[in-house]
């Protein structure tokens, strides 16, 4: 074999097709798009687009998110360790490491932090040396006479997360305090409102009050003054006819005397 003879296999690599280089290719003209219309365009992106009707990516619900911070682990198991130490991969003489376990196939990369999971059996005694691992894992080491060394500061990361939760609750305290300033100042607002408005009604009352008293007196005054000069004038009248009745009857008396 020489250099100038290495060849790919057949049809690993495809030749892409070559558009618009006659009709006897069989992708002229309009190179396989059809007549007319969008998508014989070119600039033209209608992924997920359902003619204008809401396209299913935005139909479906979507839940929860990703953790950005999220914390991942290599995983090893129990009986994959037993495993490697029965294939001799892994002494157990010695500490179980993460450089260990990579090197017997274990985990794929020693960069990561082991946690170590109770599935399957473990018969060896051994010191193993991970990040964390679960309360059964560490039974299980326990219970076959090693012990576990947790290279991870478990306080720090409680106090981590307890830190976390008290910014939390701060953050809640600090939104329901808030909220209650807010419903207070609303509160404040509707009562000055209803207290004005009381106050608006009750002025309005005591003017309209003091209004129709200034009209019954004044309607009273009125009816008492036209009251008296209907008397005064009636008074008037009668005693004028009075006068003339007398004069009349004196009258005759007058002129029978002047004759006598």
């Amino acid at each position: 074999m020489k250099l100038n003879e290495l060849r790919d296999n057949p049809a690993a690599k495809k030749d892409r097709t070559r558009v618009g280089r006659g009709p006897g290719s069989g992708k002229g003209r309009t190179t396989g798009r059809g007549m007319k219309g969008q998508k014989s365009r070119s600039g033209v992106a209608i992924k997920g687009f359902e003619g204008g009707q809401m396209p299913i990516h935005r139909r479906l619900p979507k839940r929860g998110f990703t953790n950005i911070f999220r914390k991942t682990y290599a995983l090893a198991n129990l009986g994959r360790i037993q495993k490697a130490i029965d294939d001799k991969k892994l002494d157990a003489l010695k500490p179980v490491t993460a450089a260990a376990l990579c090197q017997a196939g274990v985990i794929h990369s020693a960069k990561q932090d082991v946690k170590l999971l109770a599935k399957g059996e473990l018969k060896a005694k051994l010191t193993i040396e991970v990040a964390t691992a679960s309360s059964a894992a560490i039974a299980a080491v326990e219970k076959a006479g090693g012990k576990v060394a947790v290279t991870l500061d478990r306080a720090a990361e409680e106090a981590r997360k307890a830190a976390k939760a008290d910014r939390r609750r701060s953050k809640g305290k600090k939104a329901g305090k808030k909220a209650a300033q807010q419903q207070a100042k609303a509160e404040g607002e509707a009562k000055a409102k209803g207290e004005a408005k009381a106050g608006g009604e009750a002025k309005q009352k005591t003017e309209a009050k003091a209004e129709g008293e200034a009209k019954q007196k004044t309607e009273a005054k009125a009816e008492g003054e036209a009251k008296q000069k209907t008397e005064a004038k009636a008074e008037g009248e009668a005693k004028a006819k009075d006068e003339a009745k007398q004069k009349d009857e004196a009258k005759p008396a007058a002129e029978a005397k002047e004759k006598e």
